[in-house]
């Protein structure tokens, strides 16, 4: 198994990161993607400590809606901070990045410039980005169709089969999370049953949103194994089968070779 998104640099994980390794690696999972706030160096040095603990840990990074406030009037200086830090980390990939109007952590005509910048930066560095958007779809639909070709994924995929299918007509992947296994999630297990195999990616966004059985607790990129069981069991399908489509569409989405 791969978990296409957590957050293993976090200082969530700064006591037992070698025990949470070892977890993982238990439980099956043979690497992870690590994303990585643009520009933030202490978390770049946790990030330093993890890449030197697992190898098979890859990174992502990029401005995320909730720093974009801190770009207001020079939203270009975003674009230069996460292609460094992209260049420092061999990003394969930009992000975090998007939307988020249910906390307004940044003015929301800022999150859309800076938004747009980070589709700019992954599409001069030909990388698929990482999408966050909470109470945004349309705003976010709507950036998007401004930059046709980008490519990349709905990290922790929340919507219902509308949206997914919206994602789905731009070729985008779409990442389910834990909350798959939640009992309210009815609508987002419906959307969960629709999207074609080849275009599906499992994820944890650990130390957040931990699964059932887990659920309050930290969540850890050892916890994928039950977002896969979950996906599988709605879904109708082998855990085995659909672990080896995800980890095929994960390699593919992030090959080496548009590092």
């Amino acid at each position: 198994m791969i978990d296409s998104h957590c957050h293993l640099a976090d200082e969530a994980f700064h006591g037992d990161l070698d025990a949470a390794i070892a977890r993982a690696r238990d439980a099956g999972v043979s690497a992870a993607l690590c994303i990585l706030a643009a520009g933030d160096e202490e978390e770049g040095r946790r990030a330093r400590e993890v890449q030197s603990r697992w190898d098979a840990v890859r990174f992502a990074t990029g401005v995320h809606p909730h720093a974009a406030g801190t770009f207001a009037g020079r939203v270009g200086d975003a674009a230069n901070v996460a292609r460094a830090h992209a260049a420092a980390f061999s990003a394969c990939a930009i992000g975090e990045v998007g939307l988020d109007y249910h906390y307004d952590f940044a003015p929301r005509d800022v999150q859309r410039e800076v938004f747009a910048g980070q589709i700019g930066l992954a599409a001069e560095l030909d990388l698929p980005i990482i999408i966050h958007t909470r109470e945004a779809t349309d705003d976010t639909f709507a950036i998007l169709k401004d930059h046709p070709g980008v490519r990349g994924v709905f990290h922790c995929f929340t919507g219902d089969p509308a949206m997914a299918r919206r994602a789905l007509d731009i070729d985008f992947h779409l990442s389910f999370a834990g909350i798959v296994t939640f009992p309210k999630a009815g609508d987002l297990r419906d959307a969960a049953r629709i999207v074609p195999e080849n275009r599906l990616l499992i994820e944890t966004d650990s130390p957040y949103l931990a699964p059932v059985p887990h659920r309050g607790k930290r969540n850890e990129p050892a916890y994928v194994a039950r977002v896969l069981a979950a996906l599988a069991e709605t879904r109708g399908v082998a855990a085995e089968a659909l672990d080896a489509a995800v980890t095929a569409n994960f390699g593919r989405l992030f090959a080496p070779s548009h590092a």
